[in-house]
């Protein structure tokens, strides 16, 4: 049914992960999911122009939306938040009118839309965009100073949606092939986007910089950075060929940041051995300070960790390792192949966003750490799980699931890897996934299946526990002289993953399931659980 089928409010959506009714709105249904109104037309190019004036937190700008129609139909569904305003829309020179609800936006098309065809809708908008109350959680535009008075401002829109600073098709299923971002300034100022820059425009006060991006980008990965920048590059000898890295940092923290940003190289050794060539060779890569924590923006990945180890200087882990690196150089870049190239189709598959990438983390001390670093880092980010609610949100709402997402998904992926013949079979798991899904957009269901095609296993229940349940699964064994038996508890059907215990200093493995099972022990034998498996062990008098 068309968006005007729609009811005003859907009073209630049964959430098995909670058990609860959540309550969510037409527009979060409206945002949320693959309307009539989205289906029928494919993203080909965005150009976005856009001119910030920091004194008034003031936007205006234009973007040029280019698309192939699929199917024949009339209305377009567009979004842009408020208080942003649509000023006009046209095309082929002439106005088209629009209906709205709430910030979602349906545009009336005078030209008959034939399946092939490639046209374009240019939309004019401007006003003065929410202002990012606890960026990147909770963002919009960041406006701030540097310590020297100049205005230092960032975007950042996970989640919230890119249409809270400018109109485009928001929702996640849908990239565009390539974009071009043109920023206008004042000419004290540096504008950095997505991409490489190809040209800068001066005008009497004002600067113009055009950006280009020549691969497939989601709609929140793009964004605009401002401030008193200098810049300088390397490049990086990678699997693809020479790779070009930039920086640009405020003014000030030039020295410090070519000593901290010392760990990107670093960081492309690993994460190309673990996970294939950086996804966007022909783009660049990118790290630009900004005025909050960071973000992944693909090939302008953002940081504001104050030039120092771990996580603004905590380790998170509790394990010691968290403070020999950056965590915000690591995570973020980590995203570049778990978000940027590999996408959700749905935010609430965020977890293979997040999943992997805090994953990422524990394989970069593996790579240069070794693999007792990498594990006793992991272990240690489950202090940070709450099993509060299930990984998985709903779906078509534009809703995520829990924020264990990423240490719970983490020790999830590492608990996979322990199931696996070696280490090298793991290696070429991940590679291939990159490969697979090169620039696509996924589903879980998607990554389950690969996984599980890969490994040999059926892995089905195991995601079901951990990815649709809070449950921990229990080990649950007890001793009597020379026997053993032990069972699972606290598990979904089928759930029968197998553990390695160590039995003395001799490695064994046991294959639990809900019904006890029994073998001998040598007599006063000791016996640990693996703690690399992410499950709770209880010894039975």
């Amino acid at each position: 049914m068309s968006y005007k089928g729609l009811s005003i409010l859907i009073l209630s959506v049964l959430c098995s992960f909670t058990g609860s009714t959540q309550m969510f709105t037409e527009q979060d249904s409206l945002r949320g999911s693959i309307t009539p109104e989205r289906a029928w037309w494919d993203l080909t190019f965005y150009d976005l122009h856009v001119k910030v004036v920091p004194d008034n937190k003031f936007i205006e700008g234009s973007n040029t939306i280019r698309y192939k129609v699929l199917e024949p139909h009339q209305v377009l569904q567009i979004e842009l938040q408020q208080p942003l305003k649509i000023l006009s829309i046209q095309q082929d020179g002439q106005p088209l009118s629009y209906t709205s609800k709430g910030y979602s936006h349906f545009i009336a098309l005078k030209k008959t839309q034939a399946v092939g065809d490639t046209n374009e809708v240019v939309i004019n908008y401007s006003g003065n965009p929410r202002v990012a109350i606890r960026a990147p959680w909770d963002g919009g535009f960041s406006w701030s100073y540097d310590q020297k008075g100049h205005p230092f401002v960032a975007t950042s829109c996970q989640g919230l949606g890119a249409s809270v600073w400018w109109p485009n098709k928001d929702h996640m299923y849908d990239e565009v092939d390539s974009m071009a971002i043109s920023v206008t300034v004042p000419k004290d100022l540096v504008a950095v986007a997505n991409g490489k820059l190809k040209n800068v425009t001066e005008k009497e006060d004002t600067k113009t910089y055009d950006w280009y991006v020549r691969n497939p980008i989601n709609n929140y990965g793009v964004n605009v950075n401002i401030g008193d920048y200098v810049s300088y590059m390397e490049t990086y000898a990678g699997e693809k060929g020479p790779l070009e890295l930039s920086y640009y940092v405020l003014r000030d923290n030039l020295d410090k940041a070519k000593e901290q940003f010392k760990q990107v190289p670093l960081m492309l050794d690993a994460f190309e051995h673990w996970f294939g060539p950086y996804p966007f060779y022909e783009d660049s890569f990118k790290l630009v300070e900004v005025p909050y924590l960071g973000m992944e923006h693909q090939s302008s990945v953002t940081y504001g960790n104050k030039y120092q180890n771990g996580y603004l200087g905590r380790d998170l882990s509790g394990s010691g390792w968290g403070k020999t690196f950056d965590f915000i150089i690591i995570h973020e870049s980590g995203h570049e192949w778990f978000a940027n190239n590999i996408t959700y189709k749905d935010i609430a598959d965020m977890w293979v966003h997040e999943g992997f990438t805090a994953y990422s983390e524990n394989l970069y001390l593996d790579y240069h750490q070794g693999k007792t670093a990498s594990s006793e880092y992991v272990v240690g980010t489950r202090n940070n799980i709450r099993n509060d609610r299930p990984i998985i949100g709903p779906y078509g709402v534009n809703k995520r699931g829990s924020g264990d997402m990423y240490y719970k998904g983490a020790n999830i992926l590492h608990t996979l890897r322990q199931l696996l013949e070696n280490d090298e079979k793991w290696r070429s798991i991940l590679r291939g996934m990159n490969a697979k899904f090169y620039h696509q957009t996924v589903t879980t269901g998607q990554i389950e299946d690969y996984l599980s095609e890969q490994t040999g296993k059926d892995l089905s229940a195991f995601f079901n526990q951990y990815l649709r349940t809070t449950k921990i699964p229990t080990l649950e064994y007890k001793i009597e002289e020379e026997s053993m038996s032990y069972r699972y508890t606290n598990i979904v059907e089928d759930f029968d993953m197998p553990v390695r215990v160590y039995i003395g200093e001799k490695e064994h493995w046991l294959f639990p399931v809900r019904e006890w099972k029994s073998e001998k022990l040598p007599e006063g034998a000791a016996l640990k659980v693996d703690n690399n498996f992410y499950i709770k062990t209880t010894r039975l008098k």
